[in-house]
């Protein structure tokens, strides 16, 4: 059953429309986050159900009552920024302690909460200091305690991670997953990175010009992209235009028959593959040949670039010792029908 409801949520300033008809329902406990590009509404959104922006038009819901016209201190809400908003010249626990004063939580209460927030952020030793004297992850964590210490509804978070480096942040996102699921939560989380949006929620609501491109599970969104924008913001993808097809497989791309396993149907279509769906095969075996222009290393893979007569491939190969293919070597490869999928040719990349 939904908790929190958005119906029909817009946002236009002037003439520029900044969110459009927005509609999506949030269950009780459940991880959403809002992903896109730069400009593509999320924040703006985040902001209407904070209570921060005013709709243009549409109504948020809590718990089946309207909140839309309620002020944002009266909404209850648990609120983390990116640069996390912490008092300097008050310390860690009267940090945590200030939204429950708000509420006018009495002292004995207060000191109660406090000290349990803390220890479930791994920051009870840590309350009698001052911000300037933590680490990164440490003051993401304090403003974390102060947003659920006022045992808010919903949390929402704007992108909590973006100050944080690449290996504190990739340790952050498993630590903030296992506290969401500790608490229980419904949480609503803004960000650009496709990575931090797969591996924290339970569902993922990717926007684009101010709209829905799609939502979905993490897992079934990366392998059943519904276009060319999901498939190349979510992870990487090979995109090909379809010049002809008919009722089944195989389809035609320029002179080339690929194979598919989707129903086909009539339209205007692209046929995608992911790079780590394309393997290096015989020649007897290989859907198309090319010649490797460039091979990366990065760490865990390899990352190849293939020019062929359907346009450049790109692939990744899983570092198991040396690689199957040099620079300019001429190659072929293979993907399996079920890991190709035709989509619905709409539109660009923002």
């Amino acid at each position: 059953m939904s908790f929190l409801e958005l119906k029909g949520l817009s946002k236009r300033y002037g003439d520029a429309v900044a969110v459009g008809a927005f509609d999506l329902s949030v269950a009780k406990g459940e991880f959403v986050s809002l992903l896109g590009p730069s400009g593509c509404g999320k924040t703006t959104t985040l902001q209407m159900v904070a209570g921060f922006a005013e709709p243009t038009t549409g109504r948020i819901l809590l718990d089946g009552a309207d909140i839309t016209n309620v002020k944002p201190n009266r909404r209850g809400l648990g609120i983390v920024f990116q640069n996390y908003a912490l008092f300097p010249h008050m310390t860690v626990a009267d940090n945590v302690a200030f939204g429950l004063e708000m509420q006018g939580v009495p002292s004995g209460e207060r000191r109660k909460r406090v000290t349990s927030t803390l220890e479930l952020v791994h920051l009870g030793p840590m309350a009698a200091r001052y911000p300037r004297e933590l680490s990164g992850g440490q003051r993401q964590r304090v403003a974390l305690a102060r947003a659920l210490a006022i045992q808010p509804p919903v949390l929402l978070l704007d992108e909590p991670m973006g100050a944080l480096d690449a290996k504190l942040r990739e340790e952050m996102q498993i630590e903030l997953r296992a506290l969401q699921h500790r608490v229980g939560v419904t949480t609503i989380m803004v960000t650009h990175d496709q990575a931090e949006a797969m591996t924290l929620s339970d569902r993922v609501v990717l926007m684009n010009k101010g709209s829905i491109e799609q939502v979905g599970r993490p897992f079934e969104m990366y392998e059943r992209p519904n276009g060319r924008f999901s498939s190349t913001f979510l992870g990487k993808a090979n995109v090909f235009e379809v010049s002809r097809a008919h009722s089944g497989a195989p389809v035609q791309v320029g002179s080339h028959q690929l194979p598919v396993s989707d129903a086909t149907t009539v339209g205007d279509l692209e046929y995608i593959v992911r790079p780590e769906k394309i393997s290096f095969a015989a020649e007897a075996d290989a859907i198309v040949k090319g010649r490797v222009s460039a091979r990366v290393f990065l760490g865990n893979h390899w990352l190849f670039q293939v020019e062929t007569p359907l346009g450049t491939l790109q692939l990744t190969q899983a570092n198991l010792g040396l690689p199957q293919a040099n620079e300019a070597d001429l190659v072929g490869l293979h993907w399996a029908p079920e890991n190709a999928r035709l989509v619905p040719r709409r539109g660009v990349v923002a």
